[in-house]
């Protein structure tokens, strides 16, 4: 396993910009792994190149913690590796992540997890409830996807980027939760809400105790000042501590 890991630095071989992306996903990763939304090998984050139908996602094999600049693995549209590597590439992974990215332009990186508390959610028919702050604000950006099985049909690309459409936040039904961004950390930040907003209904429907009320007008007002949030100021504190804990995702 040691040798797996031990990649040459992919800094001189690449363009800047392709550079700058690896460094911003890897530290995704990281940050993933830091706040235990991992599951195993599975799960994956993926950022396309701007300008290009070729998008990075993490070698199969690795875990999140392992992940680098440089061992991301560079793919296209249609799956073919495209950077050298010696891991291959998820299937369901390049099947869900290919959806958003072929349909979606606008989008330069899709988060897809399978937290307990996402995968709990996902489980639920009334999937997220309007029931926090957390979620009001987030709640009506949210669309569905039904379970099909593990995402290894081409098929299932088309039904998934239809039911995404416009929105950003999409539960995967009895399966996880996915968020999309123009930025990695744009993606990252509207994954933190989402799993937050999880974490939070998961608590409150253990307590199995009555859930207060809220007006319509009150969640219209959340609703509308969530639309507004750009993030930009999280991810930034966000990378900053990472890099307290770790900088070797740089390599």
């Amino acid at each position: 396993m040691a040798s797996s890991l031990a990649v040459k630095s992919r800094a001189s071989q690449v363009t800047r910009e392709e550079w700058d992306l690896r460094v911003e996903l890897a530290a995704a990763y990281r940050l993933a792994a830091l706040n235990g939304w991992v599951d195993g090998v599975a799960t994956h984050i993926s950022a396309r190149l701007p300008g290009e139908e070729t998008f990075l996602i993490n070698p199969f094999g690795l875990l999140f913690s392992e992940v680098t600049a440089s061992n991301l693995v560079k793919i296209d549209i249609e799956g073919n590796v495209l950077s050298e590597t010696e891991h291959p590439v998820n299937k369901a992974g390049f099947v869900i992540h290919s959806a958003v990215h072929q349909a979606r332009p606008d989008v330069g990186c899709v988060m897809h997890l399978h937290t307990d508390d996402g995968v709990a959610v996902s489980c639920l028919e009334e999937g997220v409830m309007p029931i926090s702050q957390s979620a009001m604000l987030i709640c009506d950006q949210i669309a569905y996807h039904e379970y099909e099985g593990v995402s290894f049909e081409i098929g299932e690309r088309e039904r998934l980027a239809s039911h995404l459409g416009d929105r950003n936040f999409l539960m995967l039904r009895n399966h996880g939760t996915l968020t999309a961004g123009e930025t990695v950390g744009q993606a990252f930040c509207r994954m933190a809400a989402l799993e937050k907003v999880c974490a939070i209904q998961v608590k409150t429907l253990a307590m199995g105790r009555p859930i207060g009320a809220v007006t319509p007008e009150s969640r219209q007002r959340s609703a509308e000042f969530g639309l507004g949030i750009k993030n930009v100021l999280a991810w930034a504190a966000f990378r900053r501590e990472l890099d307290r804990v770790t900088t070797d995702y740089m390599a």
